[in-house]
């Protein structure tokens, strides 16, 4: 389960995504007929997650169903629960043989696989053993011996995870590997979501996949989204607002899922390299860049690789920027956010500057 939390404020106001309903509420239309606000919003759980869609359209009401319809077919999918998903028949078949898979599971494993290698393995589809080793998969905490870890890092390797795109099928190489596609998955589904939207000529939206905010367009109005990025140390209070148009933003934070032992808090991103949680001195990341897939895995892997690592890498790339929190209490914003990003946070001491290339 990939925990991320972010604000949004939208057309009327701040909307927080959190919670765990696991029921859909009806699409409830939020704009008179005929106008500008001609605007639709439905909430939904899916992806182990709360998700809210807001559409503007005449048809948005229609649409929220497509949007609905395609997350959930998606979710079949990439499931690691689910006995019958792709994933998990890969997963069952590990060390033994090829799984023929879907079009959209062979493409979210590919861009995984070059995510992993492009980040020196910081990010890792991989891992799943060992996050499991540690608990958080059922929610029954417990801290690994070394001798664990040590025998299940050489089962988290994705370089042996082998795909074949001619025949569509993945591979497992070595028996007990098992991969888990929730630090990717929602961003992918975003990227999904929003193509489908727009073929339909949808043009104003937002979507939150448990807090992987997917701007389509800009508000009714022309004016760009607004997304508040929450303050680690106060769910009810954030550290900037970042403006976004036909983008995503993305966080990752380890105080939304941890559990503490003997005055030590332990959360859930782990770093592929030791096997244990990521102890980057970083609070929290925030990826703003268009495609949804490649910001819900680099939010991963720039907090695992931590500041001055992040920073470095992103020198290398031209298509995304950044937002880090730290635990010295500093935010730190890539310079092509210096026009869309306010350091506005509030009952806080947090310093801020600006990082250039």
């Amino acid at each position: 389960m990939n925990w991320k939390k972010i604000i949004a404020i939208g057309l009327t106001g701040c909307f927080l995504f959190s919670g765990c309903a696991e029921q859909r509420q009806n699409a409830q239309k939020m704009g008179e007929e005929g106008t500008q606000e001609d605007s639709y919003e439905s909430t939904t759980f899916a992806m182990d997650t709360v998700m809210t869609f807001h559409i503007v359209a005449p048809d948005g009401e229609d649409l929220l169903i497509d949007a609905e319809q395609e997350v959930k077919r998606l979710e079949k999918l990439f499931s690691v629960t689910d006995e019958d998903s792709d994933i998990e028949q890969i997963n069952d078949n590990a060390g033994d043989k090829a799984v023929t898979v879907s079009a959209d599971t062979l493409a979210l494993l590919k861009a995984g696989k070059q995510l992993g290698k492009a980040t020196n393995n910081a990010f890792d589809m991989a891992i799943y053993p060992i996050v499991k080793a540690w608990g958080f998969t059922e929610n029954e905490y417990t801290i690994p011996t070394q001798e664990t870890l040590d025998e299940l890092l050489p089962l988290t390797k994705v370089s042996n995870v082998t795909i074949d795109e001619d025949a569509s099928t993945v591979y497992l190489e070595k028996e007990g590997m098992a991969v888990d596609l929730g630090g990717i998955a929602k961003g992918y589904a975003s990227d999904k979501l929003a193509e489908l939207l727009k073929k339909k000529g949808v043009k104003s939206a937002w979507l939150s996949l448990g807090g992987n905010v997917c701007a389509i367009g800009t508000k009714p109005d022309g004016s760009p989204w607004r997304i508040a990025v929450q303050n680690p140390a106060d769910e009810n209070d954030y550290v900037g607002v970042v403006e976004i148009s036909d983008a995503c933003a993305v966080t990752s934070g380890g105080y939304q899922r941890y559990f503490e032992e003997n005055g030590k808090k332990y959360h859930h991103i782990i770093d592929p390299a030791t096997g244990k949680p990521a102890e980057s001195g970083l609070t929290s990341v925030t990826i703003i860049c268009k495609d949804g897939t490649k910001a819900d895995a680099l939010s991963t892997a720039l907090y695992v690789m931590g500041l001055e690592d992040a920073l470095a890498y992103w020198k290398t790339q031209d298509d995304f920027e950044v937002i880090f929190v730290t635990e010295e209490g500093e935010v730190v914003a890539t310079e092509g956010l210096k026009d869309s990003f306010t350091f506005d946070g509030k009952g806080n001491d947090y310093t801020y500057r600006v990082a250039k290339r």
